[in-house]
């Protein structure tokens, strides 16, 4: 098979496009081109950025072993804001410890203690909703996910370091998610530092005072030493490696700061999806209410075992997924994939949106059928919404977890309905992609 690329546009223009619409240049190159397809959007000198969405292919990419690839020089682009020693950002060895000591605090029962929080967070931020008044869900569900994100991951209480933090982690989080200010992190050449006016210093500043708090924090529960904290941060400060090693405090800041912009905006956009499907589809919100009416909702567990809810969360993440795209990776000599070789310097992509479009897989693929989550269950290379492989998203089951108890929160509690009829857009905000302003306003029409 020859594998196509898109050579005609220049590379500046084809990452422009990226960056500004890229739905719409994901959906434009897999109508014209096969699958899979080459274009070049990391820059002025991009290498070829190969898509793929076949599930085989897919497959024989994650079975491909780590050291065949360069993640670094493929994902450079989150340096700045998550630091040197991400888990995001490491390779061989160095991720496969990382990896070993993060995974634990995402999964099991240590999980499960964060959900009376997820809950009582959730009541707390809505608990002024009146009936007969419109409402914005998409600016109340960031701050739903980042006050999870600071008392569940960072288990810091309300109080001074926490409202200051909250503060400047939402303005930073602000601006890095506005085309203009991500564009920053695609172009090294406009990153430089003129001084606190200029768009780069600005940020530096920030990233700077935020670091403060970041670290006072860590030294003060250094100090305390109190093994009975359950939050990630305490969990991650006591885990050891085969060695006996801990992070280091350099570690820890890049794995929050990860931890945070992987899973505050990309949640919060996951959520709004969900609550524009769940109302847009009359059906499916009569079906979930009755299944939320015959459940208990005062344990959090029980929820997050409805299979409807689930279901609805599966299929939302399916229609619209946290991210686009698995995480890219270069090629360090040559791998072959489904036939093709691909030579050194080629950026490998498994493509999420694309993968979850395929009519072969899920028939009327643009519709939100939950029910089909309930009939069949699908391949983690057909339906993946976290990415996979060993370099899946380690927080995918605490994301699920906390978007089934935020809904069940909110839908527990109020009656819902779009307050219009306008059809809302995909419209990227940083690295995610959320619905469109206009048609997510909300009508709060009366108390459960």
């Amino acid at each position: 098979m020859k594998l196509t690329e898109v050579n005609k546009t220049p590379a500046l223009l084809q990452t422009l496009q990226l960056i500004a619409n890229p739905i719409e240049f994901l959906n434009t190159c897999a109508n014209k081109y096969s699958d899979p397809f080459a274009v070049r959007v990391l820059g002025l000198n991009s290498p070829p950025v190969v898509f793929f969405s076949q599930p085989q292919a897919i497959k024989e990419i994650f079975a491909i072993p780590s050291e065949y690839f360069d993640y670094k020089k493929a994902t450079h682009v989150f340096q700045p804001l998550m630091g040197e020693q991400s888990l995001i950002l490491q390779e061989g060895k160095s991720h496969q410890r990382q990896r070993q000591l993060m995974l634990p605090p995402f999964h099991g029962d240590r999980m499960k203690t964060y959900g009376q929080i997820i809950c009582q967070i959730t009541q707390d931020v809505t608990q002024q909703w009146q009936v007969g008044k419109q409402i914005s869900i998409n600016h109340f569900l960031p701050d739903i996910t980042l006050q999870i994100i600071l008392q569940v991951v960072f288990g810091i209480s309300p109080g001074e370091r926490y409202e200051q933090l909250k503060v400047k982690l939402s303005s930073l989080l602000e601006d890095v998610t506005t085309p203009w200010y991500s564009s920053l992190f695609f172009f090294p050449p406009l990153q430089k530092d003129l001084g606190a006016w200029s768009p780069w210093g600005h940020f530096v500043r920030r990233r700077q005072q935020i670091d403060k708090l970041i670290y006072a924090e860590i030294s003060q529960r250094r100090r305390e030493n109190n093994p009975t904290r359950t939050d990630i941060l305490s969990m991650l400060m006591s885990a050891r490696d085969e060695n006996g090693q801990q992070m280091n405090d350099e570690e820890l800041r890049d794995q929050l700061m990860s931890l945070l912009l992987l899973g505050y905006e990309t949640t919060a956009a996951a959520l709004a999806w969900a609550f524009y499907l769940i109302h847009s589809h009359p059906q499916v919100r009569d079906r979930l209410q009755q299944e939320l009416n015959n459940a208990d909702r005062t344990k959090p567990d029980a929820i997050a075992q409805l299979p409807y809810l689930t279901a609805i969360c599966q299929e939302s993440l399916r229609v619209h997924p946290i991210a686009l795209i698995c995480t890219p990776r270069m090629v360090r000599d040559s791998v072959q994939i489904a036939g093709d070789k691909f030579n050194a310097g080629t950026i490998i992509v498994p493509c999420i949106y694309l993968t979850h479009r395929r009519e072969e897989i899920y028939p009327q693929p643009e519709k939100f059928q939950p029910e089909r989550f309930l009939h069949q269950k699908f391949s983690p290379f057909e339906y993946l919404p976290f990415g996979g492989g060993s370099r899946g998203c380690i927080g995918a089951a605490f994301s699920l977890y906390e978007m089934k108890l935020v809904l069940a929160t909110v839908l527990s509690q109020y009656e819902l309905e779009l307050a219009n009829s306008r059809p809302v857009s995909p419209v990227r905000r940083g690295i995610t992609i959320v619905p469109s302003e206009n048609g997510m306003q909300m009508s709060v029409v009366g108390y459960k």
